[in-house]
């Protein structure tokens, strides 16, 4: 009964090693569209509006400066300045359609009817941390075009339709945050 224990912590360290000893990661075999996915992020990186100032914005949030997105606000953010804005363990409600680097759309919430039409409700913490970082500085009603490299998305593993290292596009609108309790003033 005691080499039990024992004979478990070898399988697992074999497991293990087993499966992080793999260096497959689509590297070799995604190489074009690396490279392609690479050079649209770059164009947008450099998008410039008419008067020369930065199409997206940059934004990299504070608990981990490696990671960023890129984001341009659709709508007026003086007029929803002062609405709320969800937090890292938020539930959130939003409408979106998700693209490839191509234009290639592969999701959207318009398809939608549960919990009501074309919104799709998800908590902060189940999504691709191009979302968290997006999101947590949208405020409700605010509507954004999101550009989130591959390292914020699903790195280099593939996803349903969505291949390894895909910068994604988002047109996404934070319709609610629901739940959210208001302090009474």
């Amino acid at each position: 009964m005691k080499k039990f224990p024992i004979i478990v912590l070898f399988c697992t360290l074999a497991l293990c090693f087993v499966a992080c000893g793999s260096t497959e990661d689509n590297w070799d075999a995604y190489e074009q569209w690396r490279i392609d996915n690479n050079e649209w992020l770059a164009e947008q990186i450099d998008k410039k509006n008419d008067d020369g100032t930065n199409y997206y914005t940059k934004i990299t949030p504070s608990w981990d400066s490696k990671s960023y997105v890129l984001i341009k606000y659709i709508n007026d953010t003086m007029l929803t300045k002062d609405n709320y804005r969800p937090f890292f363990t938020s539930t959130i409600d939003v409408k979106y359609i998700g693209r490839l680097y191509n234009d290639e759309a592969f999701d959207s919430s318009y398809l939608s009817t549960t919990p009501a039409d074309s919104i799709f409700r998800t908590s902060l913490q189940s999504v691709v941390g191009g979302w968290t970082i997006a999101l947590t500085k949208m405020h409700i009603g605010d509507s954004c075009e999101i550009i989130v490299p591959y390292q914020s998305a699903y790195g280099n593993s593939e996803y349903n339709s969505i291949k390894p290292y895909s910068n994604l596009k988002f047109n996404v609108k934070l319709v609610d945050i629901p739940g959210l309790v208001v302090p009474v003033p």
